[in-house]
């Protein structure tokens, strides 16, 4: 609907445009002035009729802008305490969790904690059982299954 809206303009323009010149009686002013500026001076007024109508056609509409600001930002992840206890995780293996999640290796944790490899194997073993998985990423999935994990 607006494209033939603005379609209709833009004949109505070409239309006032003819009877101007035609009012004007131009071929009296063709003979003094060249046809350079003539064809010049229509194709300045088409340029800009045309640069009017591309951007009704393309404007968007009136969308509402959503000023960025703090409450868009994501809040950090608190983890859920009271499962923390309702499992006995400790502090220390909720931190051997965290790594195990960023995916680093036993001997990388133990290097980063300052442990032995062995205190790494025990705290996962407890991990396990307590989050009741067999493996590494069942405990992670778990883990954030209950809020303990981001």
């Amino acid at each position: 609907m607006a494209a033939w809206r603005s379609i209709i303009i833009y004949g109505l323009a070409m239309a006032v445009l003819v009877g101007i010149l035609k009012f004007a009686e131009y071929r009296y002013f063709v003979r003094d002035l060249s046809l350079e500026l003539y064809i010049g001076l229509i194709a300045v007024l088409f340029i800009g009729l045309g640069a009017w109508i591309g951007r009704r056609l393309t404007r968007d509409p009136m969308v509402p802008q959503v000023e960025r600001s703090s409450a868009s930002e994501p809040l950090p992840f608190v983890a859920d305490d009271a499962n923390l206890k309702k499992l006995g995780i400790t502090k220390r293996e909720r931190e051997v969790l965290e790594l195990i999640a960023s995916g680093m290796s036993n001997q990388e944790i133990a290097d980063k904690l300052f442990v032995s490899t062995s205190t790494i194997k025990t705290h996962t073993s407890s991990l396990f059982s307590k989050l009741e998985a067999n493996r590494r990423t069942q405990a992670i999935q778990r883990a954030r299954e209950l809020g303990i994990l981001a």
